[in-house]
């Protein structure tokens, strides 16, 4: 069990690291200094890991790194280039699980204990990356796919989306809790787990057979 729960730790720490670090990353070379004076560009964990964020990985089995800090302003073209460093976090998680599928591949053809231990790693970060990938993408503040969206909304109506985003950050945040919480232990249904598991596995396996 205690082995168990470091490997998550130890996968978590990867994934969530290669995310918020390529928000930060792409955010300095887009123009914006803010993440990297606060040391975000960096693949150290301990300066992405958000505490309440890994440890909701353990109760709900989602959970999210620090947010990068971002200043639009300092784009060429915010809403543009506030959106690539939005897709840059998922995108990040998503080559990670393609990379990942090459030791996965490399130690499943190793017929000893060992060689399945890593092998189950590495099947595990394939998939703690996609669905951090698909989760991500979701269309509502604090999630990257908000800022995703707002870049294909006009132009003139951006100012109400981003207002509209704002006041129902904590209607979303109240859902995914009662969506995890109370749904899935009263009726064992979830609608966010539907939503991401069910397309995450046909990912998955679509990336190790690829």
């Amino acid at each position: 069990m205690i082995l168990a729960y470091l490997q998550l730790i130890i996968i978590l720490a990867v994934a969530i690291t290669v995310h918020e670090f390529s928000h930060a990353w792409v955010a300095w070379k887009l123009g914006d200094p803010t993440a990297k004076a606060h040391g975000r560009v960096s693949l150290n964990p301990l300066r992405h890991l958000d505490p309440l964020g890994t440890l909701m990985i353990f109760i709900a089995h989602i959970g999210w790194g620090k947010p990068v800090p971002v200043n639009p302003r300092n784009f060429k073209n915010p809403i543009r280039d506030n959106a690539i460093v939005s897709f840059a976090g998922p995108l990040a998680n998503l080559l990670t699980a393609i990379v990942a599928t090459i030791p996965y591949r490399i130690f499943n053809q190793i017929n000893t204990a060992a060689g399945a231990a890593f092998q189950q790693i590495f099947d595990n970060l394939i998939a703690v990356c996609v669905i951090l990938f698909l989760f991500n993408l979701l269309p509502f503040k604090p999630l990257d796919g908000a800022a995703i969206l707002g870049y294909f909304i006009p132009q003139k109506h951006f100012t109400k989306y981003e207002k509209w985003m704002e006041d129902h950050l904590a209607h979303f945040m109240i859902f995914v809790l009662a969506d995890l919480f109370l749904l899935r232990n009263l009726f064992g249904f979830s609608i966010l787990e539907t939503i991401i598991y069910l397309p995450a596995g046909y990912l998955i396996d679509f990336i190790k057979l690829g």
